[in-house]
């Protein structure tokens, strides 16, 4: 059976339970594994994530290909700066978005949280909401949870992938299962939880897949660093109380159906967009088509 939003709320309410609580109940059900064990693992992935979000912060982490790779150091050197427009919150949480998007496209150990092309989102979203409110690894991995199920709603009714659904599946769902995560942090309710996660994919309804040479490195990285800003936003958007006019699942639905619309240009094939920018094919033809 599909998993819909609306179902969620009626066995949170049914069952007097949370998001995490029945992604607990759902994994013990399907896995056979004891809470204690999926708990286990959990930190593992967390681990993970709080150093692929870190790892490029102080050091430059190029990538594979050498055509990307320093934009988190740079980043970070001007948060240190004191000077940022946004604030501090906002220029840490980009710099380590850009963190595990380096760390990824240089091959190093990452959370494809939905996808690799995303991973930077979740992991930064959940790091600042340490830094600014010290939240301990038991609320995040409950938070992960939150996120999960907001993210399985997204791939049993649309898709994760850029292929498929072009960025704003990838960094899209990401934004939405960080933004419900912020939420749960914070003590808002599943309702809350649920118009997070729908600003954030309307925020981004509509966005191609268009990195240079197919390689997920640009504009794959700065999406990720403002798939961070999208989460917080649409987080304080929610917990403001702000007005959400359609559904987690209607918009999830209209994400599948704007996927469904991009041509083949527009969905990861390097066709389209920025990637046949004059200055993305001479980079293409340096870093990528020269080294085959």
């Amino acid at each position: 059976m599909l998993t819909k939003f609306e179902l969620l709320k009626e066995r949170c309410e049914k069952e007097n339970a949370n998001l995490w609580q029945l992604s607990v109940k759902d994994e013990i059900e399907n896995t056979g594994r004891s809470e204690e064990e999926i708990f286990e693992r959990l930190q593992r992935t967390l681990d993970v994530m709080k150093n692929s979000s870190h790892a490029a912060l102080e050091v430059p982490v190029v990538s594979v290909t050498g055509m990307t790779g320093g934009n988190a150091k740079v980043m970070n050197d001007y948060f240190l700066g004191g000077d940022t427009v946004l604030g501090d919150t906002a220029a840490k949480a980009m710099a380590m978005a850009l963190s595990t998007s380096e760390v990824n496209a240089a091959m190093g150990q990452i959370v494809a949280a939905p996808t690799a092309g995303s991973s930077g989102i979740l992991p930064a979203t959940l790091m600042t909401m340490y830094h600014k409110y010290d939240y301990d690894d038991q609320k995040l991995k409950e938070a992960m949870l939150v996120a999960t199920q907001v993210g399985q709603v997204i791939f049993d009714n649309a898709t994760f992938a850029g292929a498929e659904g072009g960025c704003q599946a990838e960094t899209g769902a990401a934004s939405a299962m960080a933004a419900a995560a912020v939420c749960y942090l914070r003590g808002y309710d599943i309702q809350t939880q649920e118009n997070a996660a729908t600003c954030a994919l309307l925020n981004i309804m509509g966005l191609i897949c268009d990195p240079i040479g197919g390689m997920v490195e640009f504009p794959c990285n700065i999406r990720n660093a403002n798939g961070v800003m999208n989460a917080l936003a649409s987080a304080d958007m929610a917990m403001a109380g702000v007005k959400v006019f359609v559904t987690f699942d209607e918009a999830v639905d209209a994400l599948k159906r704007v996927g469904d619309s991009l041509p083949a240009g527009l969905r990861e094939t390097g066709e389209g967009g920025i990637a046949v920018c004059p200055s993305a094919l001479r980079l293409r033809e340096k870093y990528i088509d020269g080294k085959n």
